[in-house]
């Protein structure tokens, strides 16, 4: 059996799949180009994928020997689950561990936006800070209205978090119970986070029309997926002063599934300093949540490759790649 895994993982993860086949693993903090990575995944029987690939049918079509793709993430828009399905190939994501950490970054993001964190920094930084002066005001998280869109596993763990703020936490999900309508979260909360996976639906969810039924002065944050968010309307809306803030962990320029993605992040939200703070994709980076969503998605491809179903499985492939033919066919997409 071959392995291919397009990201350095830790040792351990390594020796685990390498008892169970060949591995071959990138060892660079750099992705593969599509045409390296084909070259190794073209007679693999596994792959381990992460954020920055992109998987689709005429890729996925040119892996005949290929049993699974399991990807150390749990959001899917960047690979092709319907060609998974269709070609007999298993696609397993990790659900249970992303959560956690990614709410505590929001928190982090929520607070030093709003507290003027970063600039406060830069201003230390210049060497001319004296002492106290009264400036830099912000807004504190404590007893505001956090109104978030989409309530999975990651709004779940948010509002929990949130409690210790006493803030009032109002979301829409119309498949929660609970949920109010979108207009009215807009129009009453202090911050607003999109908290949905990225599909056709939800694509630029967040645009000039839904950015002008906010209040005035609210912060808007994002750890979801890039594009749930229009990043020009975005900077429209902070340089208009209607938003307060805005504060992502994750880009339009890295939704590579999309063939015109941006390739690079809104200059004009790189230049409100003042306005915007970012990370670079840390939702989930955390060494010990890293090492054991690596063992989860080589969990996946040793059960795949013992013709066993993979416990994160989201499809159910049929073929002689699985040793296996199940009927239902249906992709459940995964909640954040």
């Amino acid at each position: 059996m071959k392995i291919v895994v397009t990201q350095r993982i830790h040792p351990e993860i390594s020796s685990m799949l390498a008892a169970h086949g060949m591995l071959v693993a990138n060892e660079s903090l750099d992705r593969w180009p599509r045409e390296e990575l084909l070259a190794h995944a073209r007679d693999a029987n596994a792959l381990m994928v992460f954020m920055p690939d992109s998987l689709d049918d005429a890729f996925l079509s040119a892996c005949p020997n290929l049993r699974i793709v399991a990807a150390a993430l749990k959001g899917a828009d960047n690979f092709d689950i319907a060609a998974c399905t269709r070609l007999g190939i298993w696609f397993a994501l990790v659900t249970d561990l992303l959560s956690e950490p990614t709410a505590e970054l929001a928190v982090a993001l929520m607070l030093s936006l709003a507290r003027n964190v970063a600039p406060g920094d830069a201003l230390i930084r210049t060497g001319h800070f004296q002492a106290w002066r009264p400036t830099l005001y912000g807004t504190g998280l404590a007893g505001s209205t956090v109104g978030l869109i989409g309530y999975g596993a990651v709004g779940c763990e948010l509002a929990r978090l949130l409690e210790g703020f006493a803030c009032r936490v109002q979301f829409h999900d119309p498949a929660r119970d609970g949920s109010i309508a979108l207009d009215h979260l807009l129009a009453t909360s202090d911050f607003v986070l999109p908290l949905v996976p990225l599909t056709r639906e939800t694509f630029h969810l967040l645009n000039a029309v839904v950015l002008a039924q906010m209040k005035r002065g609210v912060y808007l944050i994002n750890v979801s997926r890039g594009s749930v968010v229009d990043e020009n309307a975005v900077a429209d809306a902070l340089e208009s002063g209607h938003l307060a803030g805005y504060a992502a962990d994750t880009f339009e320029m890295e939704d590579w599934a999309r063939a015109d993605r941006p390739r690079e992040i809104n200059p004009r939200l790189l230049r409100l300093t003042d306005r915007t703070l970012f990370t670079p994709h840390l939702g989930s980076a955390v060494a010990n949540v890293r090492r054991e969503i690596e063992r989860a998605a080589a969990t996946n491809i040793i059960a795949a490759l013992d013709g066993q179903p993979p416990p994160g499985a989201v499809n159910s492939p049929c073929g002689a790649r699985t040793r296996m033919c199940r009927v239902d066919t249906r992709v459940d997409a995964e909640r954040p």
